[in-house]
């Protein structure tokens, strides 16, 4: 057992022992935190530190900077994208509004058109494939669209239309030439000429502008082909070319040389003889007026019509007279009845034509008649 001293001495050593550990402890301590403080203060340091705290900086601009640039650019093409837009619009109102003009334009040319289409169905001019009918009820005759608000179908109907009509009305100037063109010959085969016609066609101008598609030239080509069959058909209305009897009309006698039915010697027949029974009505050869009804020795009850440029037609030994001087006549019409008075062997009627005052063959007059019928009715 140890003595008094001994656990005296080694109180003291614990006790010196005790007082080692803690202070290396609070060393350690110290030692950590200085070396905590001065990472610290490092850290402060190197981030104050002008070259560090403007790299910092300069990043964070650059990137800004970046983002800003990209704003702008996508500002820009949103203005770009509204200018394109207004300017769509623009051309877009714009385009609607000469779509507009030009189908007012198209519906005055329409009505000028349709005028005349209807007057060369008046006339009896038509196509020959499609006829009149079908052109006044067709492409001609139909009014220009009504806008919808889809130009480019307003734009191809329009121009659709007015290439239809043109062709349809070069179609029918063709026709009217043509027609104008065989009464014109047929006529002039028994010496008459058509005079040119001024008047009787007509419509408001209206100018082409210049424009693509326009079909106020062969509008008027139309007009001015209509005129000249016009004059035509009217020199054809007052020519002698049509039978004076109804039916057959058998002709009995030429004209020209032949042996006199009373005397039984050569004489000359100054027109052609039709067998016509008693009562059978005389028709007008052409249209004209009047210039002798009543009897006229050897012709009988005669009737004579002036049918202008020269031209008289006679109808004689008619039992009955139906007209007066001065009467105007139309092509076709009764003037009297058939019969045997003056010098006639029996009844028939005998028709002459006359010109400046001596009498031409009548059968050139039948024979152009027959061939331009389709053009008297």
């Amino acid at each position: 057992m140890p003595s008094g001293d001994q656990s005296i001495t080694l109180g003291r050593q614990k006790a010196r022992s005790g007082r080692s550990g803690a202070g290396a402890y609070l060393l350690l301590t110290g030692v950590v935190t200085l070396l905590l403080l001065t990472n610290a203060v490092t850290g402060l340091a190197l981030y104050f530190a002008p070259e560090i705290n403007g790299l910092l900086r300069e990043d964070n601009s650059a990137i800004l900077t970046a983002y800003e640039q990209r704003i702008t650019e996508l500002r820009l093409e949103v203005d770009r994208l509204h200018s394109r837009q207004y300017a769509q619009m623009g051309d877009m109102n714009l385009q609607m509004h000469e779509l507009v003009q030009q189908q007012e334009v198209l519906s005055e040319q329409h009505e000028y058109v349709r005028a005349l289409t209807e007057m060369a169905r008046e006339m009896g001019v038509s196509d020959q494939e499609t006829g009149p009918d079908t052109m006044t009820t067709g492409s001609i005759a139909a009014q220009p669209p009504a806008f919808t608000g889809d130009t480019a179908l307003l734009a191809d109907t329009l121009l659709a239309m007015q290439e239809e009509t043109r062709i349809a009305l070069v179609s029918l100037s063709d026709a009217a030439t043509l027609s104008t063109d065989e009464i014109v010959s047929g006529l002039r085969s028994i010496g008459i000429e058509p005079e040119p016609m001024t008047d009787g066609v007509g419509g408001p101008f209206i100018p082409a502008n210049g424009e693509t598609g326009s079909i106020i030239d062969e509008a008027n080509a139309v007009a001015d082909a209509l005129a000249r069959y016009q004059s035509a058909r009217q020199a054809l209305l007052n020519a002698p070319i049509q039978l004076p009897v109804g039916g057959a009309g058998a002709i009995t006698s030429s004209f020209g040389n032949r042996t006199d039915p009373f005397l039984k010697r050569a004489a000359f027949h100054s027109g052609i003889d039709f067998r016509a029974p008693t009562g059978t009505p005389v028709l007008a050869a052409a249209s004209g007026t009047v210039s002798f009804a009543a009897a006229n020795g050897g012709y009988g009850n005669m009737v004579e019509i002036d049918h202008g440029n020269g031209l008289k037609t006679r109808y004689a030994h008619m039992s009955q007279i139906g007209v007066t001087v001065g009467q105007a006549i139309a092509g076709g019409q009764q003037v009297g009845r058939a019969g045997s008075t003056g010098r006639s062997t029996g009844p028939h009627l005998h028709f002459e034509v006359r010109k400046g005052g001596s009498a031409i063959d009548p059968s050139r007059f039948i024979a152009a008649g027959r061939t331009l019928a389709a053009y008297l009715q």
